[in-house]
């Protein structure tokens, strides 16, 4: 029996150990990486204000700071024209999203009817097919109805293509919401649809605040879809701009001015990250426990 005991107990402090090993690994790792992200982001930071020359001999800021790279981008290569693309894109896209697929949403948590789980599978299967399946049938049709080019048939492209993913997301989160919320609105002579607008969506708000943020960083990163269907010096979004820039660049060798350009576009998506982690959580948490 002693012998047993030590040998349980030999093997108790083996596990305990390979455990905290374990953990301390995969602390460090999350701490390297850390660093490293730290040391190229601050990299990024200080070349948007140093000179050319400086990024070029590997002494960011030896000639003080050069902010006229900053104004450069602005006057020369017209990053504030690809910014309002964008932000008109990516907006635009957000708000049909939300308008069109949180009814959706709570629709199929919520009621019952022929075909629902045909379409909440369809759904669920759309989000794994690649983008490159769709992109040349929709490019061939839409050229043959001269429409590849169009402003508001790229924001639809745009709103069709992230909701497969906002009405997973809604689902699970409007499933988790109380049904006697909607059902008290009725009784008080709400029809089904100003119950929704002006009781349930409201209580919403955090998995509403969540998956706009999440369909508004990928679609202000985004950079496929674009490339094809709004190619053009006008209408072009960041992304895109951001390419140009960077060719251009490649002539000039202004890469002070191609890390401004970076510090710009990665600026907007950061701060909004920052402010609103909170509530990105609690969105995530909320629609985590059906209650």
């Amino acid at each position: 029996m002693v012998e047993k005991r030590k040998k349980s107990k030999t093997v108790l402090m083996n596990g305990i150990e390979k455990y905290l090993s374990a953990g301390i690994v995969s602390k460090m790792i999350v701490v390297l990486w850390c660093m490293f992200l730290i040391f190229a982001i601050g990299w990024i930071f200080l070349a948007s204000v140093s000179s050319a020359r400086d990024i070029t001999q590997g002494q960011l800021l030896a000639t003080g700071f050069y902010f006229e790279n900053f104004t450069n981008i602005i006057e020369k290569y017209h990053i504030l024209q690809y910014y309002g693309n964008s932000l008109l894109y990516t907006t635009t896209a957000c708000i049909g999203l939300i308008l069109l697929g949180a009814p959706a949403s709570y629709a199929l948590a919520n009621y019952r009817f022929r075909g629902r789980k045909i379409i909440q599978t369809a759904y669920a299967s759309s989000m794994g097919l690649p983008a490159i399946m769709l992109m040349i049938p929709m490019f061939v049709m839409l050229s043959g109805l001269k429409l590849a080019n169009n402003t508001v048939m790229f924001i639809l492209i745009y709103i069709c293509i992230s909701m497969p993913f906002t009405i997973f997301y809604l689902s699970g989160f409007f499933a988790s919401k109380p049904k006697e919320i909607q059902e008290s609105a009725l009784t008080e002579g709400c029809t089904h649809i100003k119950a929704f607008w002006m009781v349930v969506f409201p209580t919403a708000q955090p998995g509403i605040i969540t998956v706009t943020i999440f369909n508004f960083i990928g679609l202000w990163n985004e950079y496929m879809w674009a490339s094809i269907f709004v190619n053009s010096g006008n209408t072009r979004p960041l992304s895109l701009g951001l390419k140009a820039i960077l060719e251009s660049m490649r002539l000039k060798s202004d890469w002070g001015a191609l890390m401004a350009a970076v510090v710009l576009v990665f600026v907007p998506t950061f701060v909004l990250y920052i402010f609103l982690a909170e509530r990105i959580m609690v969105g995530m948490t909320s629609g985590a426990v059906k209650g």
